[in-house]
């Protein structure tokens, strides 16, 4: 893609996210569009959101689980960047109209206590970097059309990748443990919408280990310069499938003793 290109889809995604109305595929309008183009795209969109006063507070990793992959037809994860603005509270209430078409994913949160960099970054080495783990949320959303309605194509990885990969909001528990306190592979979640149980998980569904995610994560920046800062929040990537969440949802997580984490959306 022209440099022009890059800043006209961020330009169309950040009008998406303001006005609340989805723009086309990005796959659709740029034909030739690769995966470099596209996270190109994002942070021309991350720093249009900075200009706009939001500042980057971390990073979520998606497309981690065998099935959402293939559904992408893609055999990588995927990532984005978490800026302060996507910050709710514990058991807070999305005001209405905030999101598009929001859904939720039940995953692992990552606090860091050091940098991450480097192409040779090992499992040791993000366990050490790491403050603590907590229960989360993640608030997904769509900026750009599921479906074409002209074509019936349905978005792809670059339309994802472009679209801050899908991220719009992090809800992180009260719980704070030490990295090693749990096998992140056998933590799970219950998660359920309005008092009905919508999908369960294990952490082994996030890349076989959440830390390894984090490993993978620290790689894929080092092919772009970037880095994982000191005090920065690393989603880890879902074990569950996205919940929609229409207006008057109450979702819930239950991670047994790892602890819980609620969202209401009005």
């Amino acid at each position: 893609m022209k440099a022009e290109d890059i800043t006209a889809a961020a330009e169309a995604l950040y009008q998406a996210e303001e006005t609340g109305h989805q723009t086309g595929l990005l796959s659709l309008a740029y034909p030739g569009m690769t995966m470099d183009d596209a996270y190109a795209v994002q942070k021309a969109l991350i720093a249009r959101r900075a200009a706009a006063g939001r500042k980057v507070i971390g990073w979520k990793i998606g497309l981690t689980s065998k099935a959402m992959q293939a559904a992408l037809q893609i055999d990588i994860p995927d990532s984005g960047v978490l800026t302060d603005d996507m910050a709710f509270s514990d058991g807070a209430t999305v005001p209405a109209g905030r999101f598009i078409q929001p859904r939720v994913e039940a995953e692992i949160a990552f606090v860091m206590r050091g940098p991450l960099a480097g192409e040779n970054i090992t499992r040791a080495d993000v366990l050490a970097a790491t403050d603590y783990v907590a229960p989360a949320l993640e608030i997904l959303d769509t900026r750009v059309l599921r479906v074409d309605p002209a074509t019936g194509k349905t978005r792809g990885i670059v339309d994802t990748i472009s679209d801050n990969a899908a991220n719009a909001g992090i809800v992180l528990g009260k719980q704070q443990h030490a990295v090693d306190a749990f096998d992140l592979r056998w933590v799970g979640a219950i998660l359920t919408r309005d008092g009905e149980v919508e999908e369960t998980g294990l952490g082994a569904g996030v890349l076989n280990d959440p830390v390894q995610a984090i490993v993978w994560l620290a790689k894929r920046m080092a092919l772009y310069n970037q880095r994982i800062e000191a005090g920065q929040v690393i989603l880890s990537g879902s074990f569950i499938r996205p919940v929609e969440c229409p207006p008057g949802s109450r979702i819930a997580a239950d991670f047994g003793p790892f602890g819980s984490v609620s969202v209401t959306f009005g």
